[in-house]
C-alpha cells in the first residue's frame, strides 16, 4: 500500500469510527437530548428551599409571563413534553386540578421542553389546557431550574420562593394535598 493511501486509512477509520458512535448514539437517545430522562414514578426530590429561579416564559397564547406577575399566589411550574407519555397521562388530571383550584390563590405554569410548537398546540387542544403555557425552545427556563427530566413540578410560595420539587405524573389527590398544604402555610 503507498503512503498516500496509509495516510488516508488512518484519517478515515477514526473519522467512521466517530460517525459511527454519534450514529449510535443519536439512535439510543431517540433524538432526544443527552441527559434526558422520563419520570415514569411519583416523587419528591428534596431541595433546599430559597428564592426561585426568575422565570420569563413566552407564552403560546401571546404574551410573555414572569414570576413576578404571579406573586402573592402558589405556582406550580410544570416542565413537559408532547411526546412524553407520562406528561400525556397526566394532562387531563393536571387541567382537572387547575379548575379545581380556581380563585383560590393558586396557579399553573406549563413550560413545554424539547418539543415542537405545533405538537405543543395540538396537546394543549387535545386536554382542553386552559392554564399558561409556554414553549422553552431554547432550553433556558428548564437549566434555570435544574430540569433533569419530565415531568417534573416545582412549586413556588407566595413569597416567591421555591419550596417543593416532584418527578413523574401526580395524580390529583397528591397534587390537591400539595397545594392545600402550600394555601395553609402562612
Amino acid at each position: 500500500m503507498s503512503r498516500r493511501g496509509l495516510v488516508a486509512l488512518a484519517v478515515f477509520l477514526p473519522l467512521a469510527g466517530l460517525v459511527g458512535l454519534l450514529a449510535w448514539a443519536l439512535a439510543q437517545s431517540g433524538g432526544r437530548p443527552g441527559g434526558l430522562g422520563i419520570n415514569s414514578t411519583f416523587g419528591e426530590v428534596k431541595i433546599t428551599a430559597g428564592p426561585a429561579p426568575a422565570l420569563s416564559l413566552p407564552l403560546l397564547a401571546g404574551g410573555q409571563l414572569t414570576l413576578l406577575d404571579l406573586k402573592g399566589k402558589v405556582v406550580m411550574v410544570d416542565f413537559w413534553s408532547s411526546w412524553c407519555p407520562p406528561c400525556i397521562a397526566e394532562a387531563a388530571d393536571l387541567e382537572a386540578t387547575y379548575r379545581r383550584y380556581a380563585g383560590k390563590g393558586v396557579e399553573f405554569v406549563g413550560v413545554a421542553i424539547w418539543d415542537e410548537r405545533g405538537a405543543v398546540e395540538r396537546h394543549i387542544q387535545k386536554y382542553r389546557i386552559t392554564y399558561p403555557n409556554g414553549l422553552d425552545d431554547q432550553g433556558k427556563v428548564a437549566v434555570d431550574y435544574g430540569v433533569r427530566g419530565i415531568p417534573e413540578k416545582f412549586f413556588v410560595d407566595r413569597d416567591g420562593n421555591l419550596v417543593k420539587k416532584f418527578i413523574g405524573p401526580a395524580s390529583p389527590e397528591k397534587l390537591g394535598a400539595i397545594l392545600d398544604g402550600l394555601l395553609a402555610s402562612p
